[in-house]
């Protein structure tokens, strides 16, 4: 077991397949990542919390050999073609739900489920060699903010087994603004940005954190960002799960389809 913590991060994972299909609105989002992938040491697994895979219960993808799930639709025919050849970890899997059972989560494994394109579209990029086991685990509907906080405390003992926690959103996801300029203002974007790397990246207490996560539709314009909260979700679950790393640090502000979003890492 390493006694260092492998890294927390939460990214940005664009629109649908467009960051592989040469999109000029991705371009620095696809430059973020593949650098990304290059400077992170190599992990025993990864753990993805996709935005785009919603359970009852926390479920965790435990096929030997996953495949993948075309979770979106009217894209050119070869991004129904991509392929992510990596393996599956069923015996960490179940590590991970007896974890979160043992936290008082009803967990669930799936063999059947593919990973959807949160998971493969970044980790194209980041990973391409697909020679890391792969995990995908679904947020909760009701999307609870406490609750996601709570699901990331109880796996983040999966830092000390050198798994890489990701997780797979936008911090900017109001649909209709990214193809209609005008509905949201940059300055409604960076004032609503900015609630959250005050909380996560200055020096406050983890309880501070958690009540200014917890409490997120205080920030500013955030309905209007968020319509609907799953693509933010992720950032909870990361950061119950870095806990024990006193804050975080911004490591990409940049725009993806004329709207500015964050990634942090812990």
């Amino acid at each position: 077991m390493s006694t260092t913590l492998a890294p927390v991060i939460y990214i940005p994972h664009g629109g649908g397949p467009l960051p592989l299909l040469n999109d000029p609105h991705h371009v620095a989002l696809n430059q973020f990542l593949t650098t990304l992938g290059k400077t992170l040491q190599k992990p025993s697994a990864i753990l993805v919390i996709s935005a785009h895979w919603e359970h009852e219960h926390p479920a965790i993808t435990s096929a030997e050999k996953p495949e993948l799930l075309f979770d979106y639709y009217g894209f050119p025919d070869e991004s129904y073609r991509l392929t992510y050849p990596c393996k599956g970890a069923p015996d960490l899997a179940k590590s991970l739900a007896d974890k979160l059972n043992e936290a008082g989560f009803n967990s669930k494994l799936d063999n059947v489920r593919g990973l959807d394109h949160g998971v493969f579209v970044p980790l194209l990029m980041i990973r391409p060699q697909a020679d890391i086991p792969v995990l995908q685990l679904s947020l909760l509907k009701g999307l609870d903010p406490a609750k996601h906080i709570a699901l990331g405390e109880a796996l983040s003992f999966l830092r000390e087994q050198n798994v890489l926690i990701l997780g797979s959103g936008m911090s900017f996801h109001n649909m209709q603004a990214f193809f209609k300029q005008g509905l949201v203002s940059e300055q409604q974007v960076s004032d609503f940005n900015q609630y959250f790397t005050n909380t996560l990246t200055t020096t406050v207490s983890y309880d501070e954190q958690k009540n200014a996560l917890t409490s997120w539709l205080n920030a500013p314009y955030a309905r209007l960002v968020h319509p609907r909260e799953e693509h933010l979700l992720p950032l909870h679950v990361c950061f119950g799960a870095a806990k024990n790393t006193p804050k975080a640090k911004l490591i990409f502000d940049d725009k993806i389809l004329n709207k500015t979003v964050l990634a942090f890492s812990w």
